[in-house]
């Protein structure tokens, strides 16, 4: 029998203690080399683009000849502003691409020995330069579902007492859908909306004419025949029938219930849609080794620029 990708030695070429036995120097220059990649490492100003830079001996800091303006490795990014060493940045992308199903912001916190609400910062921080690519187009052969999460009673201890949390009647107002087009050996693109008829005229702007739409016998699809070659499929008789099925939008579900359910146990409905794209990130990056995953996720947040959700998030700056 083939082995699992995430079993296999391709699946692992970094670890926790290749991060933790790096020196300042060398944690420094690591992040250089994910912020300067053209360059090698070699500094560039963030204000004028120019590459010839001066730099200080006493601290890590560069000046641009031409401008005048001093910077850091993580000037004008996510990491902005920030109080821990570099060091402590490496490990939390570490253990945050590692954790297959995700990672909470309380075990986060423990493992860089940091606050729960520094830990719950970085780690949405992380999450939004995940889906930071993920307003593009759907093309092809595309995938479309959704599922349901939060906003359900909770149950009675008795029998008799208790209530069906799947009508409308029995909810709180706080449920809201994840929709997810997951183009076949393409990309995973969530969103979300308050219920799926809300959803079809973003699908509609999101996925090409053209393309080939799947999507389970729901009545909130009905409207998609009309713009999309569409295939159907009723999984009360079957999960796949002559092509038609959605079983990779499914494979995304099952995903973020796997770590709604065993890593952070209730999601906010203000927060679904970070939860969902790291989700899809994960997804699309599931046979890339960590190693790279770290480069992807280091490179993204140093090139990100500052974060438009969290920056002074505690402050209420946001708001």
């Amino acid at each position: 029998m083939a082995q699992h990708f995430l079993l296999s030695a391709r699946a692992r070429t970094l670890s926790l203690v290749q991060i933790a036995r790096l020196g300042d120097d060398e944690a420094h220059g690591l992040f250089r080399e994910m912020r300067w990649p053209a360059t090698g490492g070699e500094p560039v100003c963030p204000r004028c683009d120019c590459a010839a830079c001066y730099s200080f001996k006493v601290r890590r800091l560069f000046k641009c000849k031409a401008c005048g303006h001093q910077f850091t490795v993580t000037s004008g990014t996510i990491f902005a502003s920030r109080k821990l060493p570099v060091q402590t940045y490496l490990l939390a992308i570490a253990l945050f691409v590692n954790a297959a199903k995700g990672i909470s912001a309380l075990q986060l916190g423990r493992d860089l020995d940091v606050q729960y609400k520094t830990a719950f910062v970085l780690a949405h921080k992380l999450r939004e330069t995940m889906a930071a690519n993920q307003n593009g187009m759907a093309k092809g052969e595309v995938e479309i579902d959704g599922c349901y999460v939060g906003g359900t009673i909770r149950q009675e201890n008795r029998k008799e007492d208790r209530r069906d949390r799947r009508l409308a009647e029995h909810q709180t107002g706080k449920r809201r859908v994840v929709v997810v087009m997951r183009e076949r050996g393409g990309r995973t693109l969530p969103f979300v909306v308050r219920s799926e008829d809300e959803a079809v005229s973003t699908i509609r702007r999101r996925v090409e004419a053209g393309s080939t739409v799947y999507a389970d016998e729901a009545a909130s699809w009905d409207a998609l025949h009309a713009r999309y070659e569409t295939k159907r499929i009723n999984h009360s008789f079957a999960f796949s029938d002559n092509g038609a099925c959605t079983n990779q939008a499914e494979s995304f579900f099952s995903r973020l219930r796997r770590a709604e359910y065993g890593q952070h146990h209730r999601i906010s409905g203000a927060y679904l849609h970070f939860y969902a794209g790291e989700m899809a990130w994960r997804e699309d990056m599931r046979r890339v080794d960590n190693g790279n995953q770290l480069r992807r996720v280091g490179m993204g947040a140093l090139a990100f620029g500052r974060s438009r959700n969290w920056t002074g998030y505690w402050q209420r700056a946001a708001a």
